[in-house]
């Protein structure tokens, strides 16, 4: 891939690792030698062809629709330098042919006659050499502008996904397999036949071999290193063992619950921070007889339930379970009936109505829009909402969870019954005792995704009657290059209408792959937190590459005002996406809520199940310099708070998006 680092709703995969010393001195670029002597091309190898498979076909089926594969110059991994850009003038590009049904693909890439690559000496002899150029072959699609790696796309000389090297992301990503191409001018340069005692390559102990002049390809499976020079040579392009699919659907219930627990426990993201853990001894205590129990019973519904309870008993938003069918019958019964009315808790502590469904229970047994809400089924309001389970858990944020059990205590199987005491504007206490009927009108109503398109376009934007600019970025999980051009384009239509002011809404935005979108509003880098992992060799979380960062983008666009509207459906990486924003010069905040302070990542902990279950864990986080949580459990906050008060919990308009309007129009 082209950028360092690539996200979705759940998943980033490190494309470098930790610097280290330099294994050879650096070598001027060909543009800056003598001609040398080329190879006839009869003699010369001249084609690559190859495939892939994936399990986690994300990247391939959703992030990129202008896919391709390039000679990728190895020189950053070389140097150990994460930071080095591959010129342009280097880059060989190829045709790849992609199957989504079967999550793989095909590819055909032509050698140039003589490349352009950087030169590498490596072979450790104390004399000044040329020395030879060294490529992988790579997935590399187009995530903004031209075909070719540059500017805002630019590349680094380190690829780890769908690449033709081998990686291992237990020691910084060093390459520990897979084959290479090699370029060598004259039939005097050397190149390692072996890893060497540290097991790395390109270092002082590597044992050195001669190449040919032209094309080689060297086969690092092999021991010694094979060399070869077939005309066409067939790679294979790898997926990260780490980021590939945990696939214990084979298993039986248990054994694939205990495999999966194993590692969840060792490796789950916050495992050393305080409440945000399970007791795992209390938990698989619990857990574990209900799954032999169900696999005992052969009961798919039990089973499901168990692995449920399991996830809602983590404080992490990131922490899921996707059921398939058994999910949606079993949610289905729990939720279908409603009692025909939606509550809101202010924040002065009162529960009020917000929504009365037209003939139904609550209307008919006399509850008005506005009415306070007392009691619920026995119990004050504010201790029934604690009571109630939000099947939308676990949660990263206390306020989060409120919200939802807050509607979900409206929720029943059909024929429930429920006792309530409200007090109707200006009137007396009074009790009323309705049953749920089918009905999902209240349950929309409080939804944060209310309203929202599933057809819409990832980025839509329109110039307001006031003058301002309001761009809303529905979704980060979506064709990256469409994202990135539409929204460019907003800017430079709002910068043509000389507008007022930018608003940039991120409230619906469920997440996928943050894309640095503030590096168009500031020349400034913004600094983002570390990502960790655990480590088996060590036992604990280490660093993974640098601390991440938003670059500033070559092209950048000033507005006199800029505001950004978050909320709790704003999760994952639209938090990374929309934090970046709040760091622009300028940028207010607006909201009821911050975002939903769910930010990790979990491409290592993907597991597929039996019964045709998916469950997925955290395993990555984010630190800061001081050692503490990057937005996790806090979220992207705010500046400026819209209360929620009787006046903005019934409005039937939009009050966030018109503070934001109000206050950029003054």
């Amino acid at each position: 891939m082209k950028r360092k680092y690539f996200w979705r709703p759940m998943l980033v995969l490190a494309l470098a690792s930790l610097a280290c010393s330099l294994s050879g001195p650096l070598r001027p670029g060909p543009t800056e030698l003598p001609p040398v002597a080329v190879t006839p091309l009869s003699d010369q190898p001249y084609q690559i062809t190859g495939r892939f498979t994936v399990s986690n076909d994300f990247v391939v089926s959703t992030y990129f629709t202008e896919h391709a594969v390039a000679l990728i110059d190895m020189r950053g991994f070389v140097t150990r330098d994460e930071d080095w850009e591959i010129p342009v003038h280097s880059q060989a590009l190829g045709f790849l042919d992609i199957d989504l049904d079967s999550s793989s693909g095909t590819f055909d890439l032509n050698l140039p006659l003589q490349p352009e690559g950087e030169f590498s000496d490596v072979d450790h002899d104390d004399s000044s050499d040329t020395g030879v150029q060294i490529f992988a072959v790579s997935y590399s699609p187009n995530l903004s502008g031209g075909p070719f790696s540059e500017g805002d796309d630019a590349s680094r000389g380190w690829p780890s996904y769908l690449a033709s090297i081998i990686t291992d992301s237990e020691r910084d990503d060093e390459v520990t397999g897979g084959k290479l191409v090699l370029w060598a001018p004259d039939s005097n340069q050397g190149f390692p036949s072996g890893f060497g005692n540290d097991k790395r390559l390109f270092t002082a102990d590597d044992p050195i071999q001669t190449l040919p002049p032209g094309w080689s390809f060297v086969d690092l499976n092999e021991e010694p290193f094979k060399v070869t020079r077939e005309p066409s040579a067939n790679f294979t392009l790898y997926e990260p063992a780490d980021v590939a699919l945990k696939d214990f659907s084979s298993q039986s219930y248990s054994a694939a619950f205990d495999s999966m627990f194993e590692i969840v426990r060792k490796e789950y993201a916050f495992n050393d921070v305080a409440d945000k853990a399970p007791d795992w001894d209390a938990l698989y205590a619990e857990i574990s007889p209900r799954v032999k129990e169900a696999e005992h019973n052969r009961d798919a519904t039990a089973y499901f339930l168990a692995l449920r309870d399991f996830t809602w008993a983590f404080k992490d938003g990131h922490v899921g379970l996707n059921g398939g069918t058994v999910e949606a019958q079993v949610f289905g019964a729990a939720t279908e009936g409603g009692y025909g009315f939606a509550i809101r808790e202010l924040d002065d502590g009162r529960v009020i109505v917000t929504y009365v469904l037209s003939q139904g229970p609550a209307m008919a047994a006399g509850i008005e829009p506005g009415a306070q809400i007392v009691e619920f089924n026995g119990l004050p309001i504010l201790d029934a909402i604690d009571t109630t389970e939000a099947w939308s858990a676990p949660f990263s944020m206390e306020r989060s969870a409120r919200y939802q059990k807050s509607r979900y205590l409206t929720r029943a199987p059909l024929g429930s019954s429920a006792k309530v005491v409200f007090v109707n504007p200006g009137g007396s206490p009074q009790t009323a005792t309705i049953q749920a009927i089918a009905e999902r009108e209240s349950f929309a109503v409080t939804s944060f995704f209310l309203g929202f398109d599933l057809s819409a376009l990832p980025v839509e934007y329109q110039i307001l009657d006031s003058n301002i600019g309001y761009v809303k970025i529905n979704s980060n999980f979506d064709d990256l290059n469409l994202i990135v051009r539409v929204f460019e384009r907003a800017l430079k239509k709002f910068k043509e209408a000389n507008v007022r002011g930018v608003i940039i809404d991120m409230r619906q935005n469920s997440g996928g792959a943050p894309l640095g979108l503030a590096g168009f509003l500031t020349d400034q880098e913004i600094e983002l937190g570390q990502l960790q992992y655990f480590s088996e060799a060590s036992g604990q979380f280490e660093d993974e590459g640098k601390p991440q960062t938003i670059r500033p983008n070559e092209n950048q666009y000033r507005f006199p005002a800029l505001a950004l509207l978050v909320g709790p459906a704003c999760a994952s990486a639209c938090e990374l996406e929309a934090y970046a924003f709040s760091q622009a010069p300028g940028m207010i905040v607006v909201g009821q809520y911050p975002s939903a302070g769910v930010e990790a990542e979990v491409a290592r902990g993907q597991f597929l199940m039996p019964e045709g279950f998916s469950l997925q864990i955290p395993t990555g986080r984010f630190v800061l310099p001081d050692g503490s949580i990057f937005l996790e459990g806090q979220g992207v906050p705010l500046t400026v708070r819209v209360p929620v008060d009787e006046v903005t919990a019934r409005s039937s308009e939009d009050v966030i998006l018109n503070t934001a309007i109000e206050l950029l129009s003054q």
